[in-house]
């Protein structure tokens, strides 16, 4: 049965039990009883109308409120919950509170990347099959389809797994994935539903007419080169919604809503690498008229509302960003007034929920228990031992044996795959500490040990940089460290992240030692560069093992990107690092551990 208008002082009544803030559900002003006992007629009053739409993004796969890698409940000094099996129970309570018909839902983007999950059915037991076997359905697609999403834009993590995976998820999917600034490299067409048009049925009254455009990242080009070179491009979102937001107006949209994979600060990680933002969600919002309001994604941060005012009509445009992981839910809450026949928004506001409150669906977890349980049991297969306990609590400013775990693998796999001619190099390799928490034990060695390590599922290069060129490479990475004057304490709990440069973006070096001064200016740091004990000299050529991430340009390392290649495989770094412990048995950090690197004020030793 469809649900009933509601007027406006029972919605709120209902929406402050569920905890939205600000919405009205329903028709109010044409058949009140105020009006009828005042004597007046209630047709002349304009007609008023109420939806809302929810909005996640950045799921990266997680169901539920679970850590693979930890295999525990997720837990963090915020008190947050990750999963969709949570937020599925807040849409719920909107979609009761507000009305089934008053509420649509939406994505913006990221959600088969992410987890061991995510791994699982993309390699392990992938979606698309094997040896002409049906593949399973993702979690991702039974989960989001029983929610009823209206529609997700593309995330440049969809691209991690190829064309071929990310095509299937869309098959398995009831709703559209968007990406208008997702084109065919040949035809420039969009590959992907640009935007999808839905309707909010108005009982005696024309429908409102809500346009959902999809944005994805431009980074995309340079991030999953090896994907999607010579097959897709990505021009900049502020270019592409300048073409559909009229063209939705056009189509008599009475609302214009976009779902952007993209930060609202206007930066990109990658310089100048492309011409177009990584982050334009607010440019979007600034340059081009008719949008009404912006669904914000990537950046993992919450933002539960933000106005941005257009240029051209200085209207105000409303955006959220829902953080992460299912962290939080963005409601975007809408009034209207019909108009000669036209719909009209008179009002808007958006904040974000905390799923933290409330229980996992329990129709969720029926249906995706025993894909869960399978991953479960796939990260605590054991595969070796190690001799001592590996943490990475230090990695971010000492040179720890768990990294030069990475980096022998790295190294070994690219020495394998040289030519005659680059094995005669001098091959050194660079990785960034991705987690903190890592921590290999002592004794049973399990995949969920080596995956809380390398959290992320990039391949492998080997590219050549001259010496001055890694002495540059080097110094870009130092810039991680917050200046510390000589004589001053050194206070690691402040020491990184300076420039906004987090931990996944800080790569350290192997085969090469050297020095970081961090009581000398950016640009300045890196001293004591040598290899086999003898000064690196800037002509010098050396093979550098590096993941596909970097080797093509993300967060901006310079040289890097347009360096000459030595060695690629589609392999991930992470199964590489699985295989070497397997073969092994045994995980012995005196077969690979060795200080090369250490932080210092003005020559000083710091640690």
């Amino acid at each position: 049965m469809p649900a009933q208008p509601l007027n406006r002082r029972t919605f709120l009544q209902k929406s402050a039990v569920t905890g939205a803030a600000v919405a009205a559900a329903g028709a109010v002003g044409t058949g009140s009883a105020e009006a009828a006992e005042a004597g007046h007629r209630p047709e002349k009053a304009p007609r008023t109308w109420s939806f809302s739409i929810l909005g996640t993004t950045d799921l990266h796969s997680h169901v539920f409120d679970w850590d693979y890698y930890k295999d525990a409940p997720y837990t963090d000094k915020a008190g947050n919950c990750a999963g969709v099996a949570r937020v599925a129970t807040l849409i719920k309570q909107q979609r009761e509170a507000k009305g089934e018909d008053h509420v649509l839902l939406v994505d913006a983007g990221d959600i088969i990347q992410g987890t061991s999950l995510a791994y699982y059915f993309a390699r392990v037991d992938p979606i698309t099959g094997t040896d002409g076997k049906r593949g399973p359905k993702h979690p991702m697609a039974v989960a989001m389809n029983h929610m009823r999403y209206d529609a997700a834009a593309l995330g440049n993590h969809e691209f991690n797994y190829g064309i071929d995976t990310l095509r299937k998820f869309e098959s398995q999917c009831h709703f559209p994935l968007l990406g208008a600034n997702a084109l065919d490299a040949k035809t420039l067409r969009p590959a992907f539903h640009p935007y999808t048009v839905k309707r909010i049925c108005v009982p005696g009254a024309p429908d409102i007419k809500v346009g959902i455009l999809g944005l994805t990242n431009p980074g995309i080009a340079l991030w999953d080169k090896d994907n999607v070179s010579g097959k897709m491009v990505f021009p900049g979102l502020v270019e592409q919604a300048k073409k559909y937001v009229p063209r939705l107006r056009a189509l008599g949209c009475d609302v214009v809503f976009l779902t952007d994979h993209s930060g609202l600060d206007g930066s990109s990680s990658y310089g100048d690498a492309l011409p177009y933002v990584e982050n334009a969600s607010n440019l979007v919002a600034e340059q081009v008229p008719g949008i009404d309001a912006i669904l914000v994604g990537h950046t993992h941060v919450e933002v539960p509302s933000y106005t941005v005012k257009n240029a051209e009509t200085g209207e105000e445009v409303l955006l959220s960003e829902p953080y992460c992981w299912g962290f939080r839910l963005s409601v975007f809450d809408f009034e209207l007034e019909l108009h000669h026949g036209r719909w009209k928004v008179t009002s808007k506001t958006a904040q974000t929920l905390n799923p933290n409150t409330v229980d996992e669906d329990p129709e969720v977890k029926k249906l995706l228990q025993a894909d869960h349980e399978l991953v479960v049991k796939y990260v605590n297969t054991a595969v070796g031992t190690c001799t001592a306990d590996l943490s990475a609590a230090d990695s971010c400013w000492k040179d720890v044996p768990i990294m030069d775990f990475i980096h022998k693998v790295q190294m070994d796999t690219v020495k394998s795959g040289l030519s005659t001619a680059d094995a005669a190099l001098p091959l050194i390799s660079v990785a960034a500490p991705f987690s903190r928490t890592a921590d290999i034990p002592q004794g049973n060695v399990t995949i969920k040990d080596i995956a809380g390590l390398y959290i992320y599922d990039n391949t492998l290069y080997g590219k050549k940089l001259t010496g001055a060129q890694l002495k540059a490479y080097l110094e870009y990475g130092a810039k991680y460290y917050h200046q510390v004057p000589a004589g001053t304490k050194v206070d690691t709990a402040t020491l990184t992240n300076a420039n906004n440069f987090w931990d996944y973006m800080y790569d350290t070096a192997a085969g090469v030692s050297y020095e970081i001064d961090i009581a000398q200016a950016e640009g300045s740091r890196i001293k004591n560069l040598t290899y086999n004990g003898a000064p690196v000299a800037d002509d010098q050529v050396f093979v550098v093992a590096v993941n596909n991430y970097r080797a093509n340009g993300g967060s901006g390392y310079p040289h890097i990107a347009s360096a000459p290649i030595a060695y690629s495989s589609t392999n991930e770094i992470r199964q590489l690092m699985i295989d070497y412990v397997t073969a092994k048995k045994s995980l012995d950090p005196a077969d690979f551990a060795v200080t090369n690197w250490k932080l210092t004020q003005a020559g000083t030793p710091v640690f």
